[in-house]
């Protein structure tokens, strides 16, 4: 017990968890404010496994991480390192591949349903994947750099 009370006490985790955790909270708040949730449980299901939208959640938490890592362990730290690359490859994939997957499911979701209509077949939508835009990466690096200055720094 003495070794999970460590691990959930740092500052790294807790700059990690709490940048991903205050990036899905906001990503609630917003997704309720624009009318895209109704009631508590689409609120928690948003909270809980909602991928994409304003903030992201996955620039947030890696930039969180890398943040309280090159403060604590020096930018010479190959933890450090690490952090910054693994960082970088998750907000390229959340940017780049899982974006445009996302937009290209939409295209056959909307073109199944046409050609079902059209030819009286069945269709089945595929799932769509939400990626991010660059202002709500942004927003989410920015938001864990941040979160995690004032674990680390504080």
């Amino acid at each position: 017990m003495h070794y999970l009370y460590d691990l959930v006490s740092s500052r790294i985790f807790l700059a990690g968890f709490f940048s991903w955790f205050l990036a899905q909270f906001l990503k609630m708040v917003i997704d309720y404010g624009r009318g895209k949730t109704r009631g508590s449980r689409d609120m928690v299901a948003v909270f809980i496994w909602k991928t994409g939208g304003m903030p992201s959640s996955h620039s947030a938490l890696v930039t969180g991480l890398a943040t309280a890592i090159g403060f604590s362990q020096g930018a010479h730290s190959p933890l450090f390192v690490f952090a910054l690359f693994y960082g970088g490859l998750t907000i390229r994939d959340a940017l780049g591949v899982r974006r445009s997957s996302g937009l290209q499911a939409q295209a056959l979701n909307r073109l199944g349903r046409q050609v079902s209509e059209k030819l009286d077949v069945p269709f089945s939508p595929v799932k769509e994947v939400s990626g991010h835009t660059l202002s709500e990466v942004c927003v989410g690096a920015l938001l864990g750099f941040v979160i995690a200055t004032g674990f680390v720094l504080l």
